[in-house]
C-alpha cells in the first residue's frame, strides 16, 4: 500500500484534540506543567492542534487576582515555558491567558507552533449576568483588528480578525472563539467560517450545572452544522476553584451536527479526546450550500477582513490510522434510537409520496409487479399502507405475480402468501409463452429451443412483465407503482423503460438496498402489519438478492446480483460519498478500507444479521469501486435522466434529474478512475 494513501492528511484531515488539564487556583507554573504533558501526548498520538481551557494558563475563577502584576507577570513566564517546551512537537496548541495590552486586560485564546507564538484573539463577548462578572476585570476584544502584542520580546498578531493556516497543507485552516462567543446571537465563529476557517475552536471555562452539558451538545452541534465546520471544544475541569462553582471538563469534537468524540465528564485525571476531522467533506459541503456562499457576500466578504497567520506545519505523511468511526451502511444509523426514527420518517416520506399521487390523479387501483423480491415487497407494503390511511380497501392494490423461465419456487411462493396475507387483489400471468413467441420472431436462439441465455434473453422476459403492467393499468384505472431502488439507479442496474426503471410513481428510487433491508425490519419490529405478514417478510429478508431471468447453472447455482456487481453494502457505501460528498474516489476507498476491514471494528446496525457480516480486503473494495465509478459516470446516467417521479428520503442523496444529481448522459468515467489510479491503493 502507498504510504500517502494510507495518510489522513493526503486524504485532506485533520487530527484533533480536545484537552482538559488538571487545573489550579492561579498556579501558572503548575498550568504550564499540566498543558506541556498533555501537548506531548498530543505528539506521541499525532495530533495537529490541540485546545485547551478557557484561562488555562491563568487559571478562570480567580476574580480579582486577574487585575495583579504578578499575576500577568506569571502568566507571560508560564506561556513562554509552554513555547519552549513544545518546539519540536507536532501539534498547534491554543492555550487560553489573561495578558494586559495598553491598560486593558484581555482574556485570551493564545496560538502556539513549534516554540513560536502564532496569535493572540481576545474574548468578544464578556458575561456579566448571573454567575458572572467578567467586564469587571476583562476589555472586550470587539472591533480589534490590524494590532499586535508584545510577548516576552516578540511581536505578534493580535485581535478579532486572525484565522490560523498551514502553508504546507492547504485544508489546515482554524479559528478560535472563547466561551460566551459562542453562547452570543452571532458568534466570532461563523465570520471565521466564512473567511475560510474548517476548524472552529472554543475555549471554554464553563462552570457546570444541571443540563449545561446538553446546551453545550445542542450550541457545538448547531455551530458546526450552520458554519459548514468542525468544531472543538473544551471546558475547564477539576482543580479549577469550587468558591461558588464547581468543573466538568466536558470536551467534544462535532462535524457538521455530527458528534465525533466526547470525553469523559467529572474526571479527575488529565483526559486529552481525538478525532480526524474531514475537511475535504466540509469544503464540499461549502461547495453545494448556495447559502453559505451567500451570507459571506451579506456580511461583506468576512475573508477580506480577517488576516491569515501562516505557519510551517511540517505534515510527514505517515500512516497514523484513523481515528474517526465510519459507519459501514451511511444511508443507516447505527444506534437504536436513531435507527428507529430514520426509519420512521423514510417509511412515512414513502407512504406520503404515493398517497399523494393517488389523491391527485383519483385513479382506482394500484398495480404492482410482485416479484417475492425485497424491492417489489417493499414497494408493496408501502402501498397497502398508503391505501389504509386514505380509508380505502387494500383491494384496490392489484398484485400480479408474473413467472419466467427462471422463477423459483421459493420467491413465487413468497409473493403469493404476502399478497395474500395482506389482502390485495392478487393474480398470475404466466410470461413464458409470450416470451417464447418474441424470441422466436425475433429470430433468437432460444426460440429454437437453444439454451442461449444472454441480456436479449433477460430483457424480453422484465420487457413483457412491464408491457402487461402498463397495459393492466390501463384496463382498470390504475397506476403503476415502480419498485427500482436508489442502488439500482446508482450502478444501472435496471433495463431502460422497464419495471425497475419505469412507472407512473415510483416509491423505491430515494431509497438505497442496505436502507430497503432495514425499512423492512424496521416494520416487522414496530408491528406496522399482521403476523403472518411478518412471517413472509422475515422469508424474503431471508433470500439472496437475484433477479431470477436466467435459469440456475449445471451446479443448481441460481444467477446472484451480487456476484455480477458487487456487494450492495460497498456500492451504496460508494453512492453516498460520491452522491453526498463529492469526494475523490482515492478518499472513498482509504474511507471503505477503514470501515470494512475488519468486522469486529466498528457497530453494526441492530438487527444486521451475524451470518451477512463480512469484511472487505482493500482489493476488492478498490475492485468495485472501479466498476461502480464505470457504472455510475458513464454508463448509467441515461437511464436516470429518464425516471418517473419519486419522492427524495435520505438526506444521504439521490439520483433524481430534477434534484441532487444532474448529470450529462453521454459522460466520462475518466477522471474518476484516473485519480483513483494515481492515488489509491
Amino acid at each position: 500500500m502507498q504510504a500517502r494513501f494510507s495518510s489522513i492528511h493526503h486524504h485532506r484531515m485533520v487530527r484533533v484534540g480536545s484537552a482538559t488539564p488538571t487545573a489550579s487556583v492561579g498556579d501558572t507554573a503548575a498550568n504550564a506543567a499540566a498543558t506541556i504533558a498533555l501537548a506531548k501526548r498530543a505528539h506521541d498520538e499525532a495530533v495537529d492542534l490541540v485546545v485547551f481551557p478557557e484561562l488555562n494558563i491563568t487559571s478562570y475563577a480567580i476574580d480579582d487576582l486577574h487585575l495583579q502584576t504578578a499575576q500577568h507577570d506569571a502568566t507571560v513566564q508560564a506561556l513562554l515555558e509552554v513555547a519552549v517546551a513544545t518546539t519540536d512537537l507536532r501539534p498547534v496548541i491554543l492555550v487560553g491567558a489573561a495578558l494586559p495590552r495598553n491598560g486593558r486586560v484581555y482574556n485570551c485564546a493564545v496560538a502556539i507552533v513549534r516554540g513560536r507564538v502564532l496569535g493572540v484573539v481576545p474574548k468578544t463577548f464578556l458575561p456579566n449576568y448571573r454567575e458572572y462578572y467578567e467586564k469587571r476585570w476583562f476589555a472586550s476584544g470587539a472591533g480589534l483588528s490590524g494590532l499586535t502584542i508584545q510577548i516576552g520580546g516578540q511581536t505578534v498578531p493580535f485581535g478579532v480578525d486572525l484565522i490560523f493556516a498551514a502553508s504546507d497543507l492547504p485544508h489546515f485552516i482554524f479559528h478560535a472563539e472563547i466561551c460566551e462567543d459562542y453562547w452570543s446571537p452571532t458568534p466570532p465563529s461563523t465570520a471565521g467560517a466564512l473567511a475560510g476557517a474548517l476548524v472552529c475552536c472554543n475555549l471554554s471555562a464553563s462552570n457546570v450545572v444541571i443540563g449545561k452539558s446538553r446546551e453545550r451538545m445542542m450550541l457545538s452541534a448547531a455551530q458546526s452544522t450552520r458554519a459548514v465546520c468542525a468544531y472543538v471544544y473544551s471546558a475547564a475541569g477539576p482543580g479549577e476553584s469550587t468558591t461558588d462553582l464547581a468543573w466538568d471538563g466536558q470536551g467534544t469534537v462535532h462535524e457538521l451536527g455530527e458528534l465525533l468524540v466526547e470525553s469523559t465528564r467529572f474526571a479527575l485525571e488529565p483526559e486529552l479526546v481525538i478525532a480526524d476531522v474531514d475537511c475535504e467533506r466540509l469544503i464540499q459541503e461549502r461547495l453545494r450550500n448556495g447559502t453559505f456562499g451567500d451570507a459571506a457576500t451579506f456580511s461583506g466578504h468576512p475573508e477580506t477582513r480577517f488576516r491569515r497567520v501562516t505557519f510551517e506545519h511540517q505534515p510527514d505523511f505517515a500512516d497514523v490510522g484513523l481515528k474517526r468511526a465510519i459507519r459501514r451502511f451511511p444511508f443507516v444509523p447505527d444506534t437504536p434510537a436513531r435507527l428507529d426514527e430514520d426509519c420512521y420518517e423514510a417509511f412515512n416520506i414513502q407512504v406520503e409520496g404515493l398517497l399523494k399521487r393517488v389523491s391527485a390523479t383519483g385513479v382506482e387501483k394500484l398495480v404492482i409487479g410482485v416479484s417475492g423480491g425485497l424491492d417489489s415487497t417493499h414497494a408493496l407494503i408501502v402501498a397497502a399502507k398508503a391505501l389504509d390511511r386514505l380509508g380505502k380497501p387494500r383491494t384496490d392494490i392489484l398484485g400480479f405475480t408474473m413467472p419466467g423461465f427462471a422463477t423459483s419456487e421459493g420467491t413465487k411462493g413468497n409473493a403469493w402468501r404476502l399478497m395474500r396475507a395482506l389482502g390485495i387483489t392478487a393474480e398470475e400471468i404466466d410470461i413464458r409463452p409470450a416470451a417464447r413467441t418474441m424470441l422466436e420472431g425475433m429470430g433468437h436462439p432460444f426460440g429454437r429451443g437453444e439454451p442461449v441465455y444472454d441480456v436479449t434473453f433477460e430483457n424480453v422476459q422484465a420487457g413483457l412483465r412491464t408491457d402487461y403492467l402498463f397495459r393492466l393499468a390501463n384496463q382498470r384505472n390504475g397506476i403503476v407503482v415502480g419498485t427500482g431502488d436508489l442502488s439500482e439507479l446508482a450502478l444501472g442496474w435496471c433495463t431502460y423503460g422497464v419495471g425497475d426503471h419505469m412507472s407512473h410513481y415510483g416509491v423505491n428510487a430515494g431509497v438505497p438496498k442496505t436502507l430497503i433491508q432495514f425499512l423492512i425490519r424496521w416494520c416487522i419490529a414496530t408491528d406496522q402489519y399482521d403476523p403472518e405478514t411478518d412471517a413472509v417478510l422475515e422469508a424474503i429478508l431471508a433470500q439472496e438478492i437475484s433477479p431470477e431471468l436466467v435459469p440456475a447453472d449445471e451446479n443448481g447455482a441460481m444467477q446472484s446480483t451480487e456476484d455480477k456487481i458487487g456487494p450492495y453494502a460497498l456500492n451504496d457505501f460508494y453512492a453516498h460519498y460520491v452522491i453526498r460528498h463529492g469526494l475523490a474516489p482515492s478518499k472513498i476507498a482509504f474511507l471503505a478500507w477503514h470501515a470494512w476491514r475488519d468486522i469486529e471494528a466498528g457497530r453494526w446496525p441492530i438487527g444486521y444479521p451475524e451470518a451477512a457480516r463480512t469484511a472487505y480486503d482493500l482489493e476488492t473494495v478498490k475492485l468495485w469501486l472501479e466498476r461502480f465509478c464505470v457504472r455510475f459516470f458513464q454508463t448509467s446516467q441515461f437511464k436516470r435522466s429518464a425516471l418517473p417521479n419519486s419522492p427524495k428520503v435520505s438526506a444521504g442523496g439521490a439520483v433524481s434529474p430534477r434534484g441532487d444529481w444532474r448529470a450529462p448522459s453521454d459522460g466520462t468515467a475518466k477522471s474518476w478512475l484516473a485519480e483513483l489510479a494515481a492515488n489509491g491503493p
